[in-house]
């Protein structure tokens, strides 16, 4: 019967840690708990099995033993503790189920109980030979410590008593020879050899041990019962005797007796303490004995003291080795070789310990952890799972980055195992690449289909609904993170998906535009007949009817001032969405351009940076062919939407002609403020309508000029000729919408200049020189033009003085420190050259209201010495001041051609303001010496 693992040292051993040693183990094994019922047929596998381990233990009192079965469970920990106990006493019962056809499993039954209702567990073995050996363990127990066998049932009496009978037996009394086999190095080989074999020339079988503990505690055991009952030991060969004897000492291995029964040999399990012998003296011969006490008696020690003799030996043989050490030390190339050699032992510990710590690093990036795994195989695309797959795809794509040769060296790369592991991992990507795509695909317009059966969310009968994307674009946000790593895995999985979000979005676009403009015609109040314009008599009501036709030029702008900013919203959207490498940003200050009226968030794309899959920020590159890829797309998102602006543009100018004018104006500045890539559509659609607007108007006159030259051909020469008083009122039109525009210009530019009061000036004095400059020749001509013309002429001067006078006053700033309750503080210093020089001059016109002038120098800061100390500080460094003045008009002007006559204006401020102060100074100081108007003025004139 061979010894099986499932009963070892160490497991005894920790079953005697588990009960403290309050017991002796006799047999520990591993088994498996789980509950059924007497008599039936119960279904294996019905009730979770729970590792336990069975302890037959013994307790010896006087003379009287008992015997116990123990039932330990494993903690949390790892380690054996008690959960139950039964004494063997009461054992009545001991059944194998039939239904388990491997017959490893049984039942023990127990007549002290409380319960017998209550099944009692099954226990499961691993094999057959593990379930008999347990079960001979407890009957041989019962036998010789209870002197009875409980009732057996199914199992096969003769079958374990085969299972009982050794295969071969050999008789001590015949061992003639022990030899370890020395060509084993690890020294757990051995044979035995027998002279009552019939054929002495077949070589004996050899016996290999899994340990060295093993084999010395078969042969311990084995030459222990010779000395005890042969009364000899046989010949020893290539055993290593003190070694025995230490192992012995540190050791107590279980022997093995054969106990006769009435069912025939049984085996029983005793220990070492039961049959106790000296070890030194039992594993040496009678010859060996004597040569022992030959070498004790130099050493003046007893037989009985081979502890103080090992203990000697230690020494001498410590002694011998450090002689042979110093021997070698005295060897030169006997060094050398071994510090070689150890020098190389210990370079090759370090790379074994190196290439372990690079296996391990291998082995991380080779393996796939379950959780990403089922995620990126089959996990669900919810807005509650979005993290999850997040993560994994950030896992994905670096597991695929870190097996790739930048990230991993080339001698790793041409391995098998990493090749096969990136090909598994691409496969994974392939998956998910394609199941996200599919379930995006499907998306989108679902959500599109949702927003479209809604009626009330378009424009209705008496209601103009301005469109709100917000709901959409957060739901769109939730998988942008998701785009981006499907980008960075598969960029050419982009194509269809982009198709699909742009054909669902083009339904909505489409239907809102023209639900919107069916419902803005049919609630603008303009007549329903067109205005001929040079047919016909004069009506009474002709200038109030052109008046009312003002409504059509605020219907085509409230058309764009409600879509063209979604359209760029949408487009700058889609470019961040889709992952466009683009330019997307869109001018802050672009007219007309509303960013909260378009989606009714205010942010569309500040939540929706554009980012890589790692987090890091993407910067446009403006690839032609992707800005070739993005206008394709754009295209396709918002075609089909210029047809309701056309039929706007048809419906006013057939309507009023003369709206031609103020939408081409409202028209131009839409335009001038789409700028950005992602506008391209939008930049398309406004050059479209003001080609459209344009034709129109074109036609308009074209059909003025025919009508005239043919009422000419018609016309009774007598009275008013019809078309004049209606061109007449043709121009009152025409000027009345150039001082609509006009008005509104100056408000905005005054608006714009104000936002930032540091150039103010500067924007308000560049903009009305260009205003003049452009309509100087029409303003000579046109009486209403130049009303204009001298109004941003005026606005010009004002802006002019105050930008010198600043100039004047404050030169430049400087940034200075200073230390403030210990800490260090930044302050900002105008340099004021000649500010103070003129407020000294403000106050003696002050003074001169209140006192007399000759009493002007005796007031508190107004001396002779305060007037010197103004002149130094204003006047020294002229020259670098002055130049100071140019530089500072000249840094911030964009219109060079401005400086010249600006400088001319800075100059000749600056001399008026000096003239006056060197009158003032000539009349309350007179006797003291300040430089002349005309110095001043050489001085400027040379700079």
């Amino acid at each position: 019967m061979a010894r099986s693992s499932a009963d070892d040292m160490e497991l005894r051993r920790a079953c005697e840690a588990a009960i403290e040693g309050k017991q002796k183990v006799v047999l520990s094994i591993r088994v498996a708990k789980s509950r059924g019922v007497w008599g039936k047929a119960g279904k294996l596998g019905r009730h979770m099995a729970k590792p336990r381990v069975l302890a037959i233990t013994t307790k010896s009192k006087g003379q009287r033993t008992k015997a116990f079965l123990r039932v330990l469970k494993y903690s949390s920990g790892g380690v054996l503790e008690p959960a139950k106990i039964y004494k063997l006493k009461h054992l009545s019962k001991v059944e194998v189920i039939q239904n388990d056809p491997s017959g490893c499993t049984f039942m023990l039954g127990f007549d002290n109980l409380r319960s017998q209702s209550v099944a009692p567990p099954q226990w499961t073995m691993r094999n057959k030979d593990d379930r008999n050996r347990l079960l001979l363990c407890i009957l041989n127990m019962c036998k010789e410590i209870l002197g009875r066998l409980p009732k057996t049932v199914g199992i096969d009496i003769v079958e374990m008593a085969l299972w009982a009978k050794p295969a071969k037996i050999y008789k001590l009394k015949h061992l003639s020879k022990v030899e370890v086999i020395q060509n084993d190095p690890s020294g757990c080989t051995f044979m035995l050899g027998f002279d009552n074999l019939r054929s002495q020339s077949v070589a004996p079988p050899q016996w290999t041990m899994r340990n060295k503990d093993d084999r010395n505690r078969l042969l311990l055991c084995i030459l222990n019962m010779c000395k005890e009952i042969l009364g000899r030991l046989p010949k020893t060969v290539g055993i290593d005797i003190v070694e025995m004897a230490l192992w012995a000492k540190e050791n107590t291995p279980a022997v093995t007796n054969q106990v006769s029964t009435e069912d025939g040999p049984v085996a029983s399990l005793v220990t070492q303490n039961d049959s106790q012998v000296t070890v030194e003296r039992d594993l040496v011969s009678q010859a060996e004995e004597e040569d022992m006490e030959a070498l004790l008696g130099i050493y003046v020690m007893g037989i009985g003291e081979a502890e103080a003799f090992s203990e000697r030996l230690k020494r001498e043989l410590l002694a011998l080795e450090a002689a042979n050490v110093h021997a070698l030390l005295e060897n030169e190339p006997i060094i050398e070789e071994i510090e070689s050699r150890n020098n190389k032992l210990e370079l090759q510990s370090v790379s074994n310990k190196l290439l372990i710590e690079e296996l391990d690093k291998l082995l991380e990036h080779l393996q796939i952890p379950s959780e990403w795994e089922a995620a990126l195989t089959g996990g669900s695309f919810d807005e509650a799972n979005m993290i999850k797959n997040i993560e994994a795809c950030e896992w994905l794509t670096d597991a695929i980055r870190n097996l790739e040769v930048p990230n991993l060296d080339s001698c790793y790369a041409k391995l098998r195992a990493v090749k096969e592991k990136r090909a598994e991992f691409i496969l994974l990507k392939c998956t998910f690449v394609r199941r996200a795509s599919e379930f995006l695909r499907n998306y989108f317009p679902s959500l599109v289909d949702l927003m479209i059966n809604d009626k009330s969310y378009f424009s209705q009968r008496g209601l103009l609904k301005r469109p709100d994307h917000a709901e959409l674009r957060y739901k769109c946000r939730t998988y942008a993170r998701l785009l981006q790593h499907i980008k960075s895995l598969d960029k050419n999985c982009l194509g269809p998906l982009r198709k699909a979000y742009c054909h669902s979005l083009n339904l909505l676009l489409r239907r809102e535009v023209r639900e919107f403009a069916n419902e803005l015609r049919a609630s603008t109040k303009a007549s329903r007949n067109p205005n001929l314009w040079l047919e016909g008599p004069t009506a009474s009501n002709q200038t109030a009817n052109n008046a009312d036709t003002s409504s059509l030029s605020e219907a085509y702008s409230k058309m764009l001032t409600v879509f063209i900013p979604l359209f760029v919203d949408e487009s700058s959207f889609f470019v961040h969405f889709m992952c466009f490498e683009v330019s997307t940003v869109t001018p802050p200050d672009a007219p007309g351009v509303d960013r909260t009226a378009s989606s009714g968030s205010g942010t569309n794309e500040e939540n929706l940076s554009k980012m890589d899959a790692v987090g890091n920020d993407v910067k446009p590159s403006n690839n032609p062919a992707e800005l070739a890829m993005l206008n394709e797309c754009l295209q396709e998102l918002l075609d089909g939407a210029q047809e309701d602006f056309y039929s706007v543009v048809d419906w006013a100018c057939k309507i009023d002609p003369m709206c031609c004018i103020s939408m081409h104006g409202i028209t131009e500045r839409y335009l001038s403020g789409q700028k950005a890539d992602a506008a391209g559509f939008v930049r398309l659609l406004l050059d479209d309508l003001e080609t459209r607007i344009s034709v129109h108007f074109s036609r308009f006159v074209d059909d003025a000029c025919y009508q005239i030259e043919r009422h000419e051909r018609n016309v009774r020469p007598a009275g008013v000729i019809p078309y004049v008083p209606r061109l007449t009122i043709s121009a009152f039109e025409f000027l009345n919408l150039f001082t609509r525009m006009v008005s509104i210009m100056f408000v905005t530019l005054e608006r714009i200049a104000q936002t930032d009061p540091k150039y103010s000036d500067i924007v308000l004095l560049e903009n009305y020189a260009a205003f003049q400059n452009s309509l100087y020749d029409l303003a000579n001509v046109v009486p209403t033009l130049a009303k204009f013309y001298h109004q941003a002429s005026e606005s010009y001067e004002q802006a002019c003085l105050r930008h010198i006078n600043m100039v004047i006053y404050i030169v430049n700033f400087k940034w200075d420190t200073y230390l403030e309750a210990g800490f260090l503080m930044y302050r900002t210093t105008s340099l004021q050259h000649f500010e103070k020089l003129f407020q000294f001059a403000r106050r003696i016109e002050e003074l001169t209201f209140t006192i007399p002038t000759e009493e002007i120098p005796f007031q508190v800061g107004m001396s002779k010495v305060d007037l010197r100390k103004t002149l130094k500080s204003s006047l020294s460094g002229l020259d670098k001041t002055i130049s100071a003045m140019y530089r500072k008009l000249q840094k911030n002007l964009t219109s060079e051609e401005l400086l010249p006559s600006l400088w001319d204006k800075c100059k000749n401020e600056f001399l008026d303001k000096y003239g006056s102060f060197f009158q003032l100074v000539a009349k309350i100081y007179p006797n003291e010496t300040i430089p002349t108007v005309s110095e001043m003025r050489e001085l400027l004139a040379s700079m």
